[in-house]
C-alpha cells in the first residue's frame, strides 16, 4: 500500500484556493499509485483560523467546499483533509461549537471523521476557545490495514519523553490498544529554532514505546507571526527516520507500507540529516541557516498573503536594518525592496556610506531623504514649550518619529509594506521609539536577539550560499564595517548602545534566562550576572510592555516571542 504526504502551504480563509492545493496533490498521488493521501491539520481552512471560526458563514462555506472537493477527488484515492466540523451536540450539551477534525474522503463522499482530542492552550495556541475535544481515538481501514488517526497535539503527551503528563488522555497509547498497524498525524506545528529535532526525537521515542510506525504530515508557510517549517517525516517500527520532507518548502512524497514486514518503507528515501542536525539550542553559534530560512519564508508569505508586492524600510547603516534588507531581498527579490536613508546631523559619514554600499550589494533601490531641516522645524515649533530644558530623550525620539512619518508616507503613497527593523533585545527593554522606528506592518527580526543578528550576518557573509549577485561580485553581502562597528542609534553625538544598555552578550543571556527559561533574579545572579544589572534589565522589560503591545506583528522563531503567545498585563505591580 502506498501513502502520499502533501506538505502544503494553505492560506487562512482561502477555502477554495486551499481546496485546489489538495486536489492538485491528490491528482499527483493518483499518478504515483498512492492509495492514501495525507494533508496537514485544518488544511482546508488554514491554521490558525482564530476568530474566523466564530463566523457561521465561514464554517458553512468550508462544509460546502469539503463536499465539492470529495466529488472532485480521484474516486479510488482515500484523502484525509483537515477542517473544522460543527459539534451537533454543542448547544444541547453545553460544549464548544466545533471539532478540529480530520475527514476521510473517498468515492465522492465523507467516509469517516476523526476529532482532535488534545487541545493546546499554551504559547500561540488557544484551541479550547473554539473546539470541543474528541473523546476517543479511532482508526479506519484500507484493505486489512488499520490506520489510526491523530491531529497534531495528540502526539505530544508522551509522559516518558517530557517527564510529565500535560493531558489526562494519551491518544497514541489508546490507538496501540486498538491494535492499529500505522498511525498518521495531520499537523500544523509552528516553527521555533531547534524544534525539528525535538519533534523527531519525541516521535522516535513514541515508536520505541508503542512499536507502531508513524507518518507525520506538517504544513509549511507563514501565517501572520507564526511560521511553519514543514519537515514532515515518517518513522518505521524500529524508530528509524525513513523519509524526511523539505523544510520551509512545499513538498510531496510517497511511502509504502509493506504488509509482509508490517512496517513502513520509503519509496524515495531522503537523508534525515536535515532533521538530526537541527540544533536544540537557540542562541549564538548554531542554527543560523534554519533561522534565516524561517525568516525569509515568513516575510515572503506575509507579503504575498496580505496582498503586497513591494516593501520599504529605513536603512540606517546599522546591522539590524542591513539584516532585514537582506532577508527581504531574498524573500521577494531586490527589485521589490526600497531602502530609505534619512541622515540627521548626527549621522556619521561611515553609516551613510555603509547603507549605500549595502544597497549596491543587494541590488535594492535607495532614496536619500535628509531630515536636518525637519528637525530644525520641530525645534522652532517646540522652542517656547521646551525652553530652559536640557536636550534629552524627547528630542532624540523626534528624529526617529520624523523618519517613521516619512516611511509611512511612502508606504501610503505607493502601497508598499513597511518593515520595521528592531530586534528582540531592543523590544525587550524598550530601546525603541513608539511611532518612530516601531512603525510598520511587519517586525521582521523582533524575535531575533542582537547577538543572533550578528551571527546571522556573519553566516550570511561567510557560511551561506551567497545571493547570486554577490557570488558574481565576490564580496560580502553585509559590508564588514556594519558588523565591526559599535552599534548606535546615532540620535546624539558619539552615542553608542552601550551608553544605555549592558553589553549585548550579557543582556541577551539575561533576557533568555528571564523570558524563555522563566528564571528568577536570584537564579540569574547564581548564573554569574551582576545583581544590579539584572534588576535594571528586569525593570526595563516590565516597563516596556506598553510599547510591545503597540508593535507590529513580529515573526516568531523562539519558544517565547513578544507576539500571540505573550499575554502580559500592562498595568501591574511587580513587587516580586
Amino acid at each position: 500500500m502506498k501513502i502520499a504526504i502533501a506538505q502544503l502551504n494553505p492560506t487562512i480563509g482561502d477555502i477554495f484556493g486551499n481546496s485546489n492545493l489538495i486536489l492538485e496533490a491528490a491528482k499527483k498521488a493518483e499518478v504515483e499509485g498512492a492509495n492514501l493521501l495525507l494533508t496537514p491539520e485544518l488544511s482546508l481552512i488554514g491554521y490558525p483560523p482564530r476568530d474566523l471560526l466564530i463566523d457561521p458563514s465561514f464554517i458553512a462555506a468550508a462544509g460546502a467546499q469539503l463536499l465539492q472537493l470529495a466529488q472532485a477527488l480521484p474516486p479510488d484515492l482515500a484523502v484525509i483533509v483537515g477542517t473544522a466540523v460543527p459539534n451537533a451536540d454543542g448547544v444541547k450539551l453545553g460544549g464548544k461549537p466545533l471539532f478540529n477534525s480530520a475527514v476521510l474522503l473517498q468515492n465522492g463522499a465523507v467516509k469517516q471523521v476523526f476529532y482532535k482530542r488534545l487541545l493546546p492552550t499554551y504559547d500561540v495556541f488557544d484551541e479550547d476557545r473554539y473546539f470541543e475535544p474528541g473523546k476517543n481515538s479511532n482508526y479506519f481501514t484500507i484493505g486489512e490495514l488499520k490506520i489510526g488517526v491523530t491531529i497534531c497535539e495528540d502526539l505530544w503527551n508522551n509522559e516518558e519523553f517530557w517527564g510529565k503528563r500535560s493531558y489526562a488522555g494519551d491518544p497514541v497509547s489508546d490507538l496501540a490498544k486498538l491494535g492499529v498497524d500505522l498511525v498518521v498525524n495531520l499537523s500544523a506545528s509552528p516553527y521555533c529554532a531547534g524544534k525539528r529535532r525535538v519533534r523527531s526525537a519525541m516521535l522516535q521515542h513514541s515508536i520505541i514505546r508503542c512499536g507502531i510506525p508513524i507518518i507525520y504530515a506538517n504544513q509549511i508557510g507563514g501565517n501572520d507571526d507564526i511560521i511553519f517549517d514543514g519537515s514532515s517525516f515518517a518513522v518505521n517500527r524500529k524508530g528509524d527516520l525513513i523519509q524526511v520532507l523539505a523544510s520551509f518548502e512545499t513538498d510531496f512524497a510517497v511511502l509504502e507500507y509493506d504488509q509482509a514486514k508490517q512496517d513502513l518503507v520509503g519509496s524515495n528515501q531522503q537523508s534525515p540529516a536535515g532533521i538530526e542536525a537541527a540544533p536544540l539550542s537557540f542562541y549564538p553559534g548554531e542554527g543560523d541557516a534554519e533561522i534565516w530560512a524561517a525568516l525569509v519564508l515568513g516575510v515572503r508569505d506575509y507579503v504575498r498573503k496580505c496582498g503586497f508586492s513591494k516593501v520599504v524600510l529605513g536603512l540606517s547603516g546599522g546591522i539590524d536594518s542591513a539584516l532585514v534588507a537582506a532577508i527581504a531581498s531574498c524573500a521577494i527579490g531586490p527589485e521589490n525592496v526600497l531602502g530609505v536613508l534619512m541622515p540627521s546631523p548626527y549621522s556619521s559619514d561611515h553609516s551613510i556610506n555603509d547603507a549605500l554600499e549595502l544597497a549596491r550589494n543587494l541590488g535594492v533601490a535607495i532614496e536619500l531623504l535628509p531630515i536636518g531641516d525637519l528637525m530644525k522645524t520641530y525645534d522652532r515649533t517646540l522652542a517656547n514649550l521646551f525652553v530652559n530644558t536640557p536636550f534629552g530623550i524627547a528630542e532624540e525620539n523626534i528624529q526617529s518619529r520624523i523618519r517613521g512619518n516619512l516611511l509611512m508616507a511612502i508606504s501610503n503613497k505607493f502601497g508598499h509594506l513597511l518593515l520595521s527593523t528592531g530586534n528582540k533585545s531592543e523590544m525587550a527593554v524598550g530601546y525603541c521609539t513608539l511611532y518612530g522606528d516601531m512603525n510598520g506592518g511587519l517586525a521582521v527580526i523582533s524575535d531575533v536577539p542582537k547577538t543572533r543578528v550578528y551571527s546571522l550576518c556573519r553566516w550570511l557573509n561567510y557560511g551561506s550560499e551567497k545571493l547570486k549577485n554577490q557570488a558574481e561580485l565576490g564580496k560580502e553581502i553585509i559590508p564588514v564595517n556594519i558588523i565591526s562597528k559599535a552599534p548606535s542609534a546615532e540620535l546624539k553625538p558619539g552615542q553608542i548602545d552601550q551608553d544605555s544598555l549592558p553589553a549585548y552578550d550579557v543582556l541577551d543571556d539575561i533576557l533568555q534566562r528571564l523570558i524563555e527559561h522563566h528564571e528568577s533574579s536570584q537564579q540569574i545572579v547564581e548564573a554569574g550576572h551582576d545583581e544590579a544589572v539584572i534588576k535594571r534589565v528586569v525593570k526595563l522589560v516590565r516597563q516596556a510592555e506598553f510599547k510591545r503591545r503597540q508593535a507590529a506583528p513580529g515573526l516568531k522563531i523562539s519558544d517565547r516571542a513578544f507576539g500571540t503567545g505573550w499575554r502580559m498585563p500592562i498595568a501591574k505591580v511587580s513587587s516580586y
